[in-house]
């Protein structure tokens, strides 16, 4: 049984909903409670005692659970920043204690989504597939990392219990690719800075737009806190920036047709009575090779071939050779979410296309929803609010934003995946992991090979890249069996990441 004992409680509390509070400069004077109002308390804190049990082994762990300032030019809080923080109690050497900071995407969404359900000392109530079950809740996560490393999860700004506080702050300055980066940047130095934990060993983790956000990161931790990282982990990553426009963008999602077609018993007999891992290989090299050739010539593409070419895909895909031929060898995701169990009235999920939904209509060519999303927040939003309340006791009237306002968003000058790049190269410490789940169509696994191999075109970081596959969807680890193969990677990847005594980061 988990001991949860309040030890501390620190809170710097806002007035009157324009959330004044001291300057950078300032130190909380007073032991004030969270705010009980839907006021957010910029810089706050509650820290408890609790225990699980890793891999057979007894963790105690110390739990933050608080709100953190983010500074303007002149030292004034202009947002505060949510954050959960988790430290195994029995190390005394901090220098050597890996710390990883973590991250999850939408742009709009918070860290609980990893927090509890991938890598927190404690995971959601859910069955071995990941389907909501009932009574919802939180129980030991017994495949943690916290045994091999410190965890602060991250809400960025309208996430969570993340907010704006000063009113006049333009949304500009948190609300797009590079201005999420900068100012995320400023906040972890505030965080290291404050947890003393400038000596370890750091992991940056991201998933889905978080991926982004880290690759950005990476390269702006370096160049702007004078922060060197050991290691960036790519959970179902995105695009990263990197071009992929016309045929190519066509052509690169069909290894994840086959996927989600085989998953669901559609494909021909003779592949569908093969391992997946034995017929994936084969449609990477037909898209590459064949599809991008193809597309590429277009119209003037000779009929016979195109014929051809429509067959394959048809084969690859579990559609018919019509839908392929109407639209050109090009089949959107939408239209195969819709299509592939069409005849048998139900449509498969975008996120993980292992999940499947009824619309009101079979016609049409695209879902009513996303089976998928809809699922996820059934399970994960009780649990996370009786989660932070009941045994983190963090109590606040504040809304938690499983999804939170982040628009309009600036996408503009995403060099995401550039930056990781060299970041990588200015720094031998560097690792790099990705990890993809082959039913994922919204980040979809062979996209994300194919950035690995533009993240390194000369070939000379290799080395220290790495892409891992699994057979689930965008939350790879809600499958249990998944959920227990990823972490032990990580692990492996944590571990491997950190250099030999003594040894310098040179070439």
């Amino acid at each position: 049984m988990m001991k949860n004992l309040l030890l501390a409680l620190v809170g710097l509390t806002s007035i009157a909903g324009t959330a004044i509070a001291q300057p950078r400069e300032g130190a909380p004077k007073n032991d004030q409670p969270v705010s009980r109002s839907r006021v957010l308390s910029v810089d706050s804190a509650i820290v408890t005692k609790h225990e699980v049990t890793i891999k057979g082994q007894r963790i105690p762990y110390t739990a933050t659970a608080g709100s953190l300032p983010v500074w303007d030019e002149d030292g004034r809080p202009v947002a505060g920043v949510f954050y959960t923080y988790y430290e195994r109690d029995d190390i005394k050497d901090k220098a050597s204690r890996p710390l990883v900071i973590s991250f999850n995407g939408g742009p709009g969404t918070p860290s609980v989504w990893m927090e509890i359900g991938y890598t927190g000392p404690r995971i959601l109530n859910i069955d071995d597939e990941g389907y909501p079950v009932q009574p919802y809740g939180i129980k030991e996560n017994s495949q943690s990392i916290l045994d091999v490393a410190d965890i602060v999860y991250v809400d960025p700004v309208n996430t969570g219990y993340s907010r704006i506080v000063n009113k006049e702050t333009p949304s500009s300055k948190f609300f797009g690719v590079n201005a999420d980066i900068k100012y995320l940047a400023e906040w972890i130095n505030t965080f290291v800075t404050r947890k003393n934990r400038w000596a370890s060993p750091k992991f940056l983790i991201g998933e889905s737009y978080g991926t982004t956000r880290v690759s950005g990161l990476a390269l702006e931790l370096q160049n702007a806190q004078w922060m060197y990282l050991n290691g960036v982990i790519l959970v179902s990553p995105t695009e990263l920036g990197i071009e992929r426009n016309g045929p190519l963008n066509a052509a690169l999602k069909l290894p994840y047709f086959t996927a989600t077609a085989w998953y669901h018993k559609v494909l021909p007999q003779d592949l569908q009575q093969k391992d997946l891992n034995a017929v994936l290989p084969e449609v990477e090299d037909f898209t590459i090779n064949e599809l991008v050739p193809a597309l590429s010539k277009g119209g003037f593409l000779d009929d016979a071939k195109k014929k051809a070419i429509a067959a394959k895909v048809a084969r690859y895909s579990g559609l018919s050779e019509r839908v392929v031929l109407e639209n050109n060898l090009d089949v959107s995701t939408n239209l195969f979410w819709k299509e592939l169990l069409r005849d048998k009235g139900y449509t498969v999920g975008r996120l993980d296309s292992r999940y499947r939904g009824i619309d009101k209509q079979d016609g049409g060519d695209s879902p009513d929803y996303n089976a998928e999303l809809t699922s996820w927040l059934h399970s994960f939003t009780p649990a996370i609010n009786i989660y932070l309340r009941d045994e983190l006791n963090y109590k606040t009237d504040l809304k938690y934003n499983m999804f939170g306002s982040v628009w309009p968003w600036d996408n503009k000058g995403n060099q995401t995946g550039e930056n990781l790049r060299q970041a990588i190269a200015q720094n031998p410490y560097l690792h790099l992991l990705i990890q993809s789940g082959y039913y994922d169509g919204a980040c979809d696994y062979f996209n994300a090979k194919y950035s690995l191999w533009q993240l390194d075109p000369n070939g000379r970081l290799k080395d220290r890249l790495k892409w891992e596959g699994y057979r689930s969807g965008h939350m790879m680890y809600l499958r249990k069996d998944d959920l227990a193969t990823a972490n032990e990677n990580l692990r492996k990847f944590i571990k491997e990441s950190l250099p030999k005594s003594g040894q310098p980061a040179k070439y």
